[in-house]
C-alpha cells in the first residue's frame, strides 16, 4: 500500500512522492483505500496475506488511526497468515514515541527508516529533514517499540572515500537490530540531482569507485553477521523481509494506493497492475468506479520468463531453472550458462539453481539479458 505524501522532495528521489502545503485528507483518503483494498480482494478471493507494506512517500506522516483503518480493510476482506508481517516505512524527522506506539497498536510489527546516512553533512546533501541525533533517536524508539526494525543507508556519495562507509557501515551495524537496505546512490532523470549532474554541479564516485564500495560493503556486512540476501539487502539469518522476498521471488502482490504496482496470478496467466500516479486522481478514481488502475495487462510467458529472472537473480539463492522453463515455456540453451560460468559471471549451486556471483552482480542487468535471450 503506497502512501505519496512527503514532508518534501528529496533531491536524488524518482519514486511516486508529492509534497502537499495544505493538510491532506486522511479520512477521505483512508476510505479511498478502503474501497480499492474491497475490488483487489475481489480478484483474489480465497487468497491468503502473508504481509503487508506501507510504503511511500512517507507512511509515518499517516495518523496511528489511519493506519489502522486500512490494516483492518485488509483483515476484513483476506484471511491473515499466522504471524503475519506489517512492515512500514517511516522517516526519522517524523518520529515520535506516542505515534510508533500508536503504529504498533494498528498492527505493524515491523518498521523501516529511511535514515540514508549517519553525518550531519551528508544528510544536508541528501536534502534529508533530519540530523544524526534524531537518527539515532529514531533508532533507539523503533528498537523499543517493534518486534523488528530495519534502516537504510545510500552510499558511494560525492566525495565519500573507502574508510569513511567502512566506519559508517561498521557504526550502522552495531546499531542495526537485524536488517540494514544500503543503496548505491543513482542519478536519475527527472531528478533535482540529476540536473546538478548534467550541470557539472554534483560529482558522484565513478562505477569503479562504485563498485569498490559495492565490494567493501558485502567484506564488511558478511564479517559482521548480516550478509547479504538480495544485492542491496542484508540481514542475519531469519530476519530477511519476507515481503520483499515474495517480489524476489516472483509470487502474487496486490498494490493500492496512488502509483502502486501488483503482480496477481488469475485465469490462464498473470497481470501486472499498475495505478495512478497523481494522489488526488486516483483519490477521483477510486470514488468514481472502486478502483484507481491505469493498468491491467496481461503478461505473456516470455515477460512472465524475463521478469522471474530479473527479480530472481537479485537473490543471493538464485533462481530454480526448472520453475523458470514452467514459467516461460523455454529452456536456457545451457551452452549460455556454461560460458557464464567460465566468465565468472554465475554459478551452479546444484543441477537445478543458478546463481549471480559477486562479480555478476555487478552487471546483473547484462548477465540476465544474456541467459534471456
Amino acid at each position: 500500500m503506497h502512501w505519496p505524501f512527503c514532508e518534501s522532495k528529496c533531491p536524488y528521489c524518482d519514486f511516486n512522492s508529492h509534497v502537499r502545503h495544505a493538510q491532506v485528507d486522511q479520512a477521505r483518503f483512508a476510505a479511498a483505500f478502503e474501497t480499492e483494498l474491497a475490488t483487489m480482494a475481489g480478484r483474489t478471493r480465497g487468497r491468503v496475506v502473508d504481509s503487508v507494506f506501507l510504503g511511500g512517500g512517507t507512511p509515518s506522516l499517516m495518523e496511528p488511526g489511519t493506519v489502522a483503518r486500512v490494516l483492518d480493510a485488509v483483515a476484513k476482506h483476506w484471511s491473515l497468515a499466522p504471524g503475519i508481517e506489517v512492515s512500514m516505512e517511516a522517516n526519522p524527522s517524523s518520529v515520535e514515541a506516542e505515534r510508533f506506539r500508536g503504529y504498533r497498536s494498528a498492527g505493524v510489527n515491523r518498521l523501516s527508516l529511511g535514515v540514508q546516512a549517519l553525518n550531519d553533512a551528508d544528510l544536508r546533501r541528501l536534502g534529508r529533514l533530519h540530523d544524526t541525533a534524531q537518527a539515532l533517536a529514531a533508532i533507539e524508539t523503533a528498537r523499543a517499540t517493534f518486534d523488528r526494525i530495519s534502516f537504510d543507508l545510500i552510499y558511494a556519495r560525492p566525495e565519500q572515500t573507502a574508510e569513511a562507509w567502512e566506519a559508517e557501515l561498521t557504526r550502522a551495524i552495531g546499531l542495526a537490530a537485524d536488517h540494514l537496505s544500503l543503496y548505491q546512490l543513482t542519478i536519475e532523470p527527472g531528478t533535482a540531482f540529476f540536473e546538478l549532474w548534467r550541470k557539472g554541479a554534483l560529482v558522484v564516485p565513478d562505477a569503479d569507485v562504485g563498485a569498490d564500495l559495492y565490494e567493501l560493503t558485502q567484506k564488511v556486512c558478511a564479517a559482521n553477521g548480516m550478509p547479504a540476501y538480495e544485492v542491496s539487502n542484508h540481514a542475519r539469518p531469519g530476519a530477511e523481509c519476507r515481503h520483499n522476498l515474495v517480489y524476489w521471488r516472483y509470487g502474487d502482490y496486490v498494490g493500492v494506493g496512488p502509483g502502486a504496482h501488483g503482480r496477481l496470478s488469475g485465469g490462464n496467466g498473470k497481470f501486472a497492475t499498475a495505478t495512478e500516479r497523481h494522489p488526488e486522481t486516483w483519490l477521483s478514481l477510486v470514488e468514481t468506479r472502486g478502483d484507481g488502475l491505469v493498468e491491467d495487462l496481461s503478461l505473456n510467458a516470455e515477460e512472465q520468463g524475463d521478469e522471474f529472472l530479473l527479480m530472481g537473480l537479485r537473490l543471493v539463492e538464485g533462481v530454480d531453472l526448472a520453475r523458470y522453463e514452467a514459467i516461460s515455456g523455454r529452456r536456457i540453451d545451457p551452452r549460455r550458462i556454461a560460458d557464464l560460468v567460465e566468465h565468472g559471471m554465475v554459478e551452479r549451486l546444484d543441477d537445478a539453481r543458478v546463481r549471480a556471483t559477486p562479480a555478476g552482480f555487478l552487471v546483473l542487468d547484462a548477465v540476465v539479458a544474456d541467459l534471456a535471450a
